[in-house]
């Protein structure tokens, strides 16, 4: 929830020309979707219906998809329009590329072996197939003090904040570091998150250094 605040928060703070509708639409149309989320785990994931991935899907993708259509409406100001703003310009580029780190890292929490719920629900040995490889997973014949918070020995199983950390180090490495996709999905996402990342950090970034020089 704190997460996704976030990320609306991000989105209603954006420049006018870079909104795809009148600026409190799409937020409210996401914050009626969190809502009955919260309704159905009002403290803790525990429970997951249909009706609950659905909308949990549906919201991390009207995120995902206004973010990188702003992402897009950046790009074209730079390369069409004449852009005197620096400063609003770098500040907009970094609320894209933080919004962007947020809801891959989201979008992993939420599809990563059938999601939040199944992993902590549904016992080890029946969740789906694994979308990411994180370094607990293989670390159970390593030294002791290292060996001890392995997966397969003390039963641990990724949160959000290590789905946000994939997010981060993908958006600043432009490419995996210690935790290795699995899935064609995760690939592609990875692929597509890299190169709204490079496209922020190299081509917006730069414009807005030049025109404050």
């Amino acid at each position: 929830m704190a997460a996704t605040l976030v990320a609306i928060c991000l989105y209603l703070a954006l420049p006018q020309q870079l909104l795809v509708a009148p600026r409190y639409v799409l937020p409210g149309l996401e914050i009626l979707l969190l809502l009955p989320l919260i309704a159905i785990n009002p403290r803790r994931l525990t429970r997951q219906t249909r009706t609950f991935r659905a909308l949990s899907l549906t919201l991390v993708l009207i995120i995902a998809a206004s973010n990188l259509v702003a992402l897009g409406l950046l790009v074209d100001q730079l390369v069409h329009a004449k852009v005197s703003d620096g400063r609003s310009l770098l500040i907009a580029a970094f609320q894209v590329w933080l919004t962007n780190i947020i809801v891959f890292g989201l979008a992993y929490w939420e599809l990563d072996r059938g999601g939040p719920v199944s992993r902590t629900q549904v016992p080890r040995d029946e969740l789906p197939l694994a979308d990411f490889r994180f370094s607990q997973d293989e670390n159970d014949d390593a030294v002791e003090e290292v060996a001890d918070g392995a997966s397969k020995n003390s039963d641990w199983v990724p949160t959000l904040a290590d789905y946000l950390y994939v997010s981060v180090t993908n958006s600043t490495a432009f490419s995996p570091t210690d935790t290795m996709p699995l899935s064609s999905r995760a690939k592609l996402m990875m692929a597509v998150e890299s190169v709204a990342a490079l496209l922020t950090s190299l081509l917006v970034i730069a414009r807005a250094v030049s025109i404050l020089h």
